[in-house]
Formats: C-alpha cells, sequence, structure tokens
C-alpha cells in the first residue's frame, strides 16, 4: 500500500513536470534526484526515461518475412541498448493494444534516450512510433 501512495503522491507533486525538474537537485551522476520520507523510511527518487512503443499507422503492412526480419532487428537492438547498460527493463504488453511494450532507460536525458530508440528497424522501418518522458522511481526499485 505505501508504494501505491507514493506513485500516487509523486504523480500529483510532478505535475507540473519540467518547471519542477529544474529545481530539482542531481546526483553524482547528473541524474535529478531527491529524497522523500514517509514514517519511518526514505526513498531517493531519480529521474530516468520511460519510453512507450505504439503501433504506428500501417505497422502491420508488411510481409510475413519482412516482420520476421524487422522483429529480428528490433530485437537485437534492444538488446544491444541492454548489453550496453542503457535499459533498466523492457517488455512487450501483453494485448495487441495500440501500446506495444516499455522500456525504461538508465538515462535521464529524453533526447539522448530518442536518439537510441530512433536507431531501432522496428522505429525506421514504420512498424513502430514512441513516446519519451522524463520517469520518477525510488533509486533500487524492483520488481518482486
Amino acid at each position: 500500500m505505501k508504494l501505491f501512495k507514493l506513485i500516487f503522491i509523486l504523480s500529483m507533486t510532478f505535475s507540473f513536470g519540467e518547471v519542477m525538474a529544474q529545481d530539482v537537485p542531481r546526483d553524482e551522476d547528473g541524474f535529478p534526484t531527491f529524497e522523500y520520507t514517509e514514517d519511518d523510511s526514505t526513498y531517493v527518487m531519480r529521474q530516468y526515461v520511460f519510453v512507450m512503443y505504439i503501433k504506428a499507422e500501417g505497422g502491420d503492412d508488411f510481409s510475413e518475412e519482412e516482420l520476421a526480419e524487422i522483429q529480428a532487428g528490433h530485437m537485437a537492438h534492444i538488446g544491444k541498448m541492454a548489453d550496453e547498460g542503457n535499459l533498466v527493463m523492457a517488455g512487450p504488453f501483453g494485448d495487441k493494444a495500440e501500446w506495444r511494450g516499455i522500456l525504461i532507460f538508465n538515462d535521464h536525458d529524453v533526447e539522448r534516450v530518442s536518439e537510441l530508440v530512433n536507431q531501432d528497424p522496428a522505429v525506421q522501418a514504420g512498424r513502430l512510433t514512441f513516446e519519451a518522458h522524463p520517469w520518477w522511481a525510488a533509486r533500487g526499485s524492483r520488481l518482486p
């Protein structure tokens, strides 16, 4: 329950995003960061970049052979970004909606991350588009 409360508070606190980020101190790696205390717990919040892959208009207009080639390149690109330490986590959604997958980058620069994602063969082929946004999480957070 604490995690959900923390997420709610952060979403309200940072709804003004860019304006507030200018006043947030940076850590030793240059990431915007701040501390949040609730009861006896202190969380060190750090800004990352969240990317959402979105199905492009006409993104299904490829032959099965083309789709297989695009997908292989897409997965290789994600693997390369992970191997280089750029990705914290990545994964597809479990349905066939417009939102196709997410990436969370170990970076705070949306432009730099967008340059990396634009190199994805699925983006270059027009199968996917994406949105990139600053995203706050407790430093050291992990999925169970």
